[in-house]
């Protein structure tokens, strides 16, 4: 994969995954569809995903130093 879309994938990931963990972004748009019952489970996909994204992004960073 190229270095530059890894990278961007990361920045574009977490930024996503941390607007959703540390702002309502989320509970107010899932309140406004009647989708309030996920809630309760959004920190067990959203904090895995933001880890995710953040050591893909690291991993992109730590690559394109080396080129």
């Amino acid at each position: 994969m190229n270095n530059q879309r890894l990278l961007g994938i990361g920045l574009a990931g977490t930024t996503i995954a941390a607007l959703c963990c540390f702002t309502p972004l989320l509970v107010v748009l899932l309140g406004a569809v009647g989708l309030s019952a996920w809630l309760g489970w959004l920190d067990y996909v959203l904090l895995p995903a933001l880890v995710l994204f953040v050591i893909v992004t690291l991993v992109a960073v730590l690559r394109r130093g080396r080129s």
